[in-house]
């Protein structure tokens, strides 16, 4: 008998499917992902929040194809990503996906400017000048563009992580903790710039957060508990995300 596939909606960026992520065996054995299934729409910025050790960072990076799941599926629109190799991985992330970490993943030698043009250029595409223009102006970069990462403080190189991740216009940005570094003033104009990014650009955004003013940005916020997907809210408020992570545990 022929299994029946259903093909991926075309209105769904990125998703999970039945995925899990275990590290360790026997009685060492951590299941971050515990059959997790869950859509992140299109042309929409969706928050993932939940307690220390729910699992949010492992779905991130497995959405992103830099981990790779024990079972089940990723699809990043109607390509499914789980099984492909290495270098097929590689050049989706260079060509599709922008990344914020949150460790900022820059590169020392190189200029704040060159760090937030290395992707298009390992791509050998030039940016459009006046969008990297309105990249660096908006993320408050514009005198620290010749200064190299030692010489920027933790918010700046967060900034330019976060500019990096926006200039290709990717298809999806996945972003870890994009503002757990910066001040409430500055992580309130990056969040506001990936907002109408979503808003006037269509780009999909998936963020991992801990602080719900942040999550209040995106118009949906997923709950995960113990690898597992346990609740979510649409348009969300700092206060109903503040009221569902208190009943969590989080």
């Amino acid at each position: 008998m022929t299994e029946t596939v259903t093909p991926p909606r075309t209105d769904i960026a990125a998703r999970a499917v039945d995925a899990s992520k275990v590290y360790g065996t026997g009685e060492a054995e951590v299941r971050a992902l515990d059959h997790i299934s869950v859509d992140f729409e299109t042309a929409r910025m969706t928050a993932i929040m939940g307690p220390s050790g729910s699992g949010k960072s492992t779905l991130l990076h497995c959405l992103a194809g830099l981990d790779r799941l024990t079972s089940g599926e990723i699809y990043l629109g109607d390509e499914e990503i789980s099984r492909l190799s290495e270098k097929q991985l590689t050049l989706i992330r260079r060509d599709k996906l922008g990344f914020v970490f949150q460790s900022y993943n820059l590169i020392p030698t190189l200029s704040a400017l060159e760090n937030i043009t290395l992707p298009m250029a390992l791509a050998s595409n030039k940016p459009d000048p006046e969008w990297l223009d309105t990249v660096v102006t908006t993320v408050r970069l514009k005198d620290r563009l010749g200064h190299r990462p030692s010489e920027l403080s933790g918010g700046q190189q967060q900034r330019v992580a976060v500019a990096r991740a926006l200039l290709s216009k990717p298809e999806i940005i996945f972003a870890d903790e994009p503002t757990g570094n910066l001040d409430s003033r500055a992580g309130a104009e990056i969040l506001s710039f990936m907002r109408k990014a979503v808003d006037d650009l269509g780009q999909t955004t998936v963020i991992v957060t801990h602080d719900p003013i942040a999550a209040s940005y995106a118009n949906r916020v997923v709950f995960l508990a113990d690898g597992k997907t346990v609740d979510e809210l649409l348009e969300p408020t700092a206060d109903r995300v503040l009221d569902t992570m208190k009943r969590l545990g989080g």
